[in-house]
């Protein structure tokens, strides 16, 4: 027991322990030797969503995250080539926010950022961070949406972890519902934007959202695109743990839209996902557009290739 505690710390916000969480997290080696397991030839870092730390003061958050990024950082130089990197952003203060974007992307390398749901409570649809999602598309940045501190909590009955298992995938649709309801790929068609689980509950919502379009005139006005449409611009990973859910996602979004998700090295993880996508009935090409061409493209990887 003493010998497993040692390899693992308690993240502590505002003095209590949030989430114990093992040298995974950071520790380069051991990630790389579980790579192979799970069939991974690339695995994408990003900080704990927690850690964005949105309701911090943005400049005090503003230095945490230039830490977190450079510890990123190191962890990819370490990794050889088999571990790249995704930063964090103050989105409290969009300036601050776009500065540290340019930072991750010009001086560290990073393909883009990982953003939350929400931002203290505004999703990430609302219109104010549109200049933050500009500076993304003109720099060629990924975006990867992870839940964070969801809706609805105090609907929950239960444990603390269906705060993961429940309020997280709920909150993800709501902020790629945002995004569509405010044309955001409308206006900006080059942004790269994924949505973690599987875009959550997006896929049962959709097809309400399509009818509604159809059938309020005032939603014919506001949403430029059809829904159907914006929506299969936008990335998922496939992190669903269930086989006839990932199809559906498929035949909801598009086979070129979904991308492996793991959520390693938390305990609540997919620990066999390329197994998961083989296993899966779906045709050769298929099942290699989700295990890594589609990452590919999201990544920016496709064109760094082409352009060297």
């Amino acid at each position: 027991m003493e010998a497993a505690q040692a390899c693992h710390r308690n993240v502590m916000i505002s003095g209590k322990v949030y989430r114990t969480v093992s040298d995974r997290c950071w520790d380069t080696g051991k990630r790389m030797a579980d790579l192979t397991a799970m069939g991974l030839a690339l695995q994408v870092v990003s900080p704990m969503p927690e850690l964005l730390s949105y309701w911090m003061a943005a400049a005090d958050a503003q230095q945490l995250l230039r830490y977190i990024n450079e510890q990123i950082a190191v962890m990819a130089a370490e990794s050889g080539g088999a571990i790249a990197g995704l930063g964090a952003v103050p989105l409290q203060d969009i300036d601050l926010a776009i500065r540290e974007l340019e930072y991750v992307v010009k001086t560290l390398g990073f393909a883009g950022v990982e953003v939350g749901s929400n931002i203290n409570g505004e999703p990430i649809g609302a219109p104010r961070f549109d200049p933050f999602f500009e500076a993304c598309e003109s720099l060629g940045a990924s975006v990867f949406v992870h839940a964070i501190r969801p809706a609805g909590m105090d609907r929950l009955v239960g444990p603390a972890p269906l705060q993961q298992v429940l309020g997280f995938p709920g909150d993800i649709g709501l902020a790629a519902a945002s995004v569509i309801t405010t044309n955001l790929l409308v206006r900006r068609p080059k942004l790269r934007i994924a949505f973690s689980h599987g875009g959550g509950s997006l896929a049962m919502l959709l097809p309400r959202l399509q009818q509604g379009w159809a059938v309020f005139p005032v939603l014919k006005e506001a949403l430029t695109a059809a829904p159907l449409e914006q929506a299969r611009k936008l990335f998922y990973d496939t992190l669903v743990f269930d086989t006839p859910t990932l199809r559906h996602l498929v035949s909801v979004f598009g086979s070129s839209q979904l991308l492996i998700g793991t959520d390693y090295p938390f305990n609540f993880h997919d620990s066999t996902p390329v197994q998961r996508i083989e296993s899966a009935g779906f045709d050769q090409a298929t099942a290699m557009q989700l295990i890594r061409h589609n990452a590919e493209r999201f990544l920016g990887l496709a064109q760094k290739a082409s352009a060297a």
